[in-house]
């Protein structure tokens, strides 16, 4: 016990004293800080700035585009639907407009389009999501015309849940509910997701590096001498967590403290305050985030002979962490879907989803317990294998990182 007490404090000392640790732990209020200040001052002269900054313009010019109708589909043109487009009568006549810099990109509509379903798009540059936002204009006006230019039953296609009348179990306070106009109603749980994400990785990231930078400078073998490998895997897991818990908390703490003061600057309201409630399953998850993927790294930095494979590792490691990024704006659209729930409950996926969906919407208590056995659980077996990785054999082996090695050593104790 004592001598993994020695490895905790030491590490510990050694992680919290780093420039580049206090740096990054004072940087993100600081950046807080000064957005807050300039929308603040900002605000004072426009009190929607940040509906401003992130709304389009309705007001913009709306670029020209034309469209050739082959198959005579489009019989009928509403004045409402066709604002942008222009016809053309062949192909020919829609390039030279195209070359005369009369619209920027033409849609052609062959004749065979009822039975192959295609329609050509066609422009100069190469430009798949800008030169596409007025593609809906084009795909309305075809859609009425297929439909019998009923504007009804257009919008019922359309939109088939337009009234569909949600009713939810749980009481709700009026005051509460984020309008989906608010921009801050995704920005808010995006923050969290990024927030989440980062440090758990940041935290997660230091027990492979501290690992592999003293096998390469062959501390480790003195360190072996004195203690024992599981003593050692101990004293630096908990030391890091700790390093990492107090970062979180201050960087929680200090975001908090803003978006309690923020709401005059944002024109925020209640429902978009968290309550304390949050903060503390905020801890919860980035610890169990951090056990569990500091064992996967303590697992690779036992394994790898330098700090260029480490990196290397870390990527592969951390795949299922990221896929909550790639899929943040489903989560927060539909935090209620299965997918949603799915990805919540899954132990290597759930410290970052489940924090995005609690600043989205209310998550059942039966899925966060769910949520925390699952991790416990994991944890559990990930630092039962690990722990049989941190030999000395082992930690003083200098080969070639293998994931195929690694997850038959972790699993099967190979």
């Amino acid at each position: 016990m004592k001598k993994t007490l020695r490895v905790f404090l030491n590490e510990l000392i050694n992680t919290i004293t780093k420039r580049s640790f206090i740096i990054s732990m004072v940087m993100g209020p600081i950046i807080g800080v000064i957005v807050f200040l300039v929308v603040s001052a900002l605000n004072q002269d426009s009190p929607n700035i940040v509906s401003e900054v992130f709304m389009p313009d309705p007001n913009a010019k709306m670029v020209m585009q034309g469209y050739v109708d082959e198959a005579g589909l489009i019989k009928a043109v509403p004045e409402e639907m066709g604002k942008g487009l222009k016809a053309y009568p062949d192909e020919a006549a829609a390039r030279a407009a195209l070359q005369a810099d009369e619209i920027n990109a033409f849609y052609r509509l062959p004749a065979d389009y009822l039975e192959k379903k295609q329609v050509y798009y066609i422009r100069e540059d190469f430009n798949p999501f800008g030169g596409m936002m007025q593609s809906d204009s084009f795909m309305s006006l075809l859609d009425y015309n297929v439909l019998g230019q009923d504007p009804l039953l257009l919008t019922r296609v359309s939109n088939p849940l337009m009234n569909q009348e949600v009713v939810n179990l749980a009481p709700e306070d009026p005051q509460t509910q984020r309008s989906e106009d608010n921009i801050m109603t995704f920005m808010l749980p995006y923050a969290v997701t990024m927030l989440f994400y980062s440090m758990i990785m940041a935290s997660a990231s230091l027990m492979a590096n501290s690992i592999t930078t003293e096998k390469q400078n062959r501390v480790m073998e003195i360190l072996l001498v004195a203690v024992t490998p599981a003593q050692m895997l101990a004293g630096k897991i908990l030391a890091l967590g700790v390093a990492g818990l107090a970062q979180m908390v201050f960087w929680m703490g200090s975001g908090y403290a803003l978006l309690l003061v923020s709401g005059s600057a944002f024109n925020l309201g209640a429902a978009f305050s968290l309550p304390l409630s949050f903060l503390a399953w905020g801890l919860l998850f980035f610890l169990l985030g951090y056990f569990l993927y500091a064992s996967l790294m303590a697992g690779v930095g036992a394994m790898v002979p330098n700090l260029r494979e480490t990196s290397q590792a870390t990527m592969i490691l951390v795949v299922p962490l990221i896929i909550p990024l790639a899929m943040i704006g489903s989560i927060i659209e539909m935090p209620n879907s299965p997918l949603s729930i799915g990805l919540s409950l899954f132990p290597l996926t759930a410290p970052v989803t489940m924090m995005t969906r609690m600043a989205a919407t209310q998550v059942p208590l039966w899925q966060l317990l769910a949520a925390v056995v699952l991790l416990v659980g994991t944890i559990a077996l990930l630092i039962r294998g690990v722990a049989g990785l941190f030999r000395a054999q082992t930690l003083l082996s200098g080969q070639a990182f293998s994931i195929k090695l690694f997850f038959k050593a972790l699993f099967l104790k190979a």
